[in-house]
């Protein structure tokens, strides 16, 4: 592991902010490292408030949006609203048909077949809409790129309003609407939205035309918390707000669904990381092992022993979807090995039996392993598919880009990816991808990093510390979980591995006579020999409480040790 310490900012500077909000200096550092340097700017950062959201007809067509939609009500049109099947996806249908059908009936939802289909609009969707009636779609996480889709449906008498949260092309679709803060022409304050982000804006708009308030929105705010967590989309401005108030609604009345997911998993208070490892795996592995439409009709559900069966069978797409990913995951290390590729540059494994929907998660994990670019490719009909994977700082679209010759479709951003080939030119882009990859990258990247907010010395820890720090959650992208470093630690001599072959470290440390302050290393059972014998190590760490028979100590949550 990389050990990277952020830059401290200028001391005047935490002077100034740390005599204004009444904190000490190391709350000002982690403040103004966010860049939070006013006391406005603290003040709305540690209390959100619903207030705090932009006005939603500052996006740009959220008018005509919000016409055509009040004109198909009017005309008694059936409306579809159609969404991707990963969670932001159907989060997103969950959200704008359940508003919908709170008021006007003939609304139903639509969510493609990731392997009849493939992401985002389909032809075949569209032909769903026109057999069955259907004169406007609503598409939500998907479209802003669909020109061709959008200009169908239009021969075909069906409009689009489509809602987006990815950089459109060097032109837009002709729909009717097209709700996208990353559009150039569009001067909305926040681009960070997700999909579901940008269909509450969208039944904002709707509900302001009936007299209702943002409190008269917050139940739906469970759906949009979700999504931000899973898309992975920064925790700042608007998601911030969004996030934190959509927490509150899923650990106090969430809505039956979510319900349901959460009494099987024996949770009562769940965090952002809990929505994200938790609620987002199951409501995906619906789309990843049968069909996105499964997640819809839980999310969607107002029955609660019906939700129950839903959840039950959606937590068997969960079970079944970890056995693969696990038995994949063997596999793929297993060929890297077996083809002696361990000192490459990047991974590139095949099995035409793959399953498709989980070579994603399998990605993540040769990348958690051997910590370079990634792909893993399966048969899809009779084409290859694959799903890639990068490290921190490397753009592997550019990277594939690189190798358009051997592709016949690709698409994604910087760190995620997904591409199709001719199995002919499958060893030809792995030689090309690798030489593309060994060309360009620095060495220096393929070393994991840690980045580290600032050093953190035991006399200084404090439960006034941890319950400031709490107050920084929700965390993500952009505000994520302070991280600290502190040296000369001195374990108590009673390190051990625990958990199954002693896997995870568990350790009680003491830095120059203070403490001891216990300490938690998942899968850093191997390092149990760095701390042995009362040798003084290094550790980075987040501050994390520890509930054991209903006492709570301060424990550090260690990411690493020298």
């Amino acid at each position: 592991m990389r050990w990277t310490i952020k830059p401290k900012p200028q001391q005047d500077a935490i002077d100034q902010l740390a005599n204004a909000l009444k904190v000490d200096d190391l709350v000002a550092q982690l403040l103004l490292q966010r860049g939070i340097s006013t006391y406005e700017a603290a003040k709305n950062f540690f209390r959100p408030e619903l207030t705090h959201l932009h006005d939603r007809f500052l996006m740009k067509d959220m008018n005509i949006a919000v016409e055509r939609i009040e004109e198909a009500i009017a005309n008694n049109e059936n409306i579809l609203v159609y969404g991707d099947y990963d969670v932001d996806g159907t989060t997103s249908v969950a959200l704008v048909s359940s508003y919908l059908l709170s008021y006007y009936p003939n609304v139903a939802t639509y969510i493609p077949d990731r392997y009849t289909e493939g992401y985002g609009v389909s032809f075949k969707g569209v032909d769903f809409a026109e057999d069955n009636d259907f004169s406007l779609i609503i598409a939500l996480d998907c479209g802003v790129k669909a020109i061709d889709k959008v200009a169908y449906a239009k021969e075909k008498g069906i409009d689009f309003i489509i809602c987006h949260d990815h950089r459109p092309g060097n032109s837009l679709p002709d729909a009717v609407a097209v709700l996208d803060p990353k559009r150039d022409d569009c001067n909305y304050p926040y681009d960070e939205l997700c999909g579901c982000g940008v269909g509450f804006k969208l039944i904002q708009a709707l509900g302001s035309r009936q007299g209702e308030t943002i409190e008269d929105l917050i139940p739906y705010l469970d759906l949009v918390a979700t999504a931000i967590g899973a898309d992975i989309v920064p925790m700042t401005g608007e998601n911030r707000v969004l996030a934190y108030f959509g927490l509150r609604v899923i650990n106090t009345n969430p809505r039956i669904g979510f319900k349901a997911i959460i009494n099987q998993i024996k949770k009562s208070v769940l965090t952002i990381t809990d929505v994200v490892f938790i609620i987002a795996p199951r409501i995906n592995a619906a789309g990843r092992m049968e069909h996105g439409q499964h997640a819809v009709n839980l999310l969607t559900e107002t029955n609660f022993t019906q939700a129950e069966t839903f959840a039950a069978q959606i937590e068997k797409f969960n079970q079944d979807r970890r056995g693969l990913d696990k038995e994949i995951t063997v596999e793929a290390l297993k060929q890297i090995l077996d083809n002696k590729e361990e000192e490459r540059f990047t991974s590139v494994v095949y099995k035409d039996s793959w399953h498709k929907g989980v070579i994603g998660i399998v990605a993540s994990r040769l990348t958690e392993t051997y910590y370079r670019p990634t792909l893993v490719f399966t048969k899809s009909g009779d084409k290859l598919a694959a799903s890639a994977r990068s490290v921190k700082g490397f753009d592997v679209y550019n990277a594939l880009q690189g190798c358009a010759d051997c592709i016949e479709q690709f698409g994604g951003h910087k760190y995620a990816a997904g591409l199709t080939l001719l199995e002919e030119q499958f060893e030809n882009f792995k030689a090309q991808f690798e030489k593309v990859v060994s060309e360009t990258i620095d060495p220096k990247l393929l070393i994991p990093e840690i980045s580290i907010d600032a050093q953190l010395d035991f006399k200084d820890i404090s439960p006034k510390l941890m319950r400031i720090l709490k107050q920084f959650a929700p965390f993500g992208p952009g505000n994520m979980t302070p991280t600290f470093m502190s040296e000369n630690l001195i374990d108590t001599g009673y390190a051990k591995g625990v958990g199954e072959d002693g896997a995870h470290l568990k350790l009680a440390a003491t830095q120059n006579g203070i403490g001891p302050i216990g300490g938690i290393g998942f899968n850093m059972g191997d390092k149990l020999p760095i701390v042995a014998n009362k040798k003084p190590f290094s550790a980075v760490f987040s501050l994390d409480e520890n509930e054991w028979q209903g006492n709570i100590s301060l424990q550090m949550k260690l990411k690493d040790i020298q």
